[in-house]
């Protein structure tokens, strides 16, 4: 008895079904349709996904809120340090600027 050959698998990229192949004969000996999810489970995840995103809405806020109110404490202090090492060194050039190195 010939040994059958074996099928080649492949995937439809359109409705993703698994196609079974034969090499020899180059036809479709058999498919398997994709298991579709249903859209009642798809929208539960998606719901899901909607309400946590409002907590990492609200954490970044807070994170931006604090940054934010202590901006003012660190330019200041940038600036007093700026100040002080321009007033210990009065022949030193200014620093480069941004728009100095073009």
């Amino acid at each position: 008895m010939a040994k059958a050959p074996q099928l080649i698998t492949v995937k439809c990229p359109c409705c993703e079904a698994d196609l079974h192949i034969d090499p020899v004969t180059k036809a479709v000996i058999r498919f398997e349709e994709h298991e579709q999810r249903s859209p009642l489970a798809d929208f539960d995840v998606a719901m899901q996904h909607m309400r946590g995103e409002a907590g990492r809405r609200e954490d970044a806020f807070k994170k931006s809120l604090e940054n934010h109110k202590n901006q003012t404490d660190i330019l200041s202090k940038k600036f007093d340090e700026m100040l002080r090492l321009a007033k210990e060194n009065p022949d030193a050039p200014p620093p480069k600027r941004d728009i100095d190195f073009d």
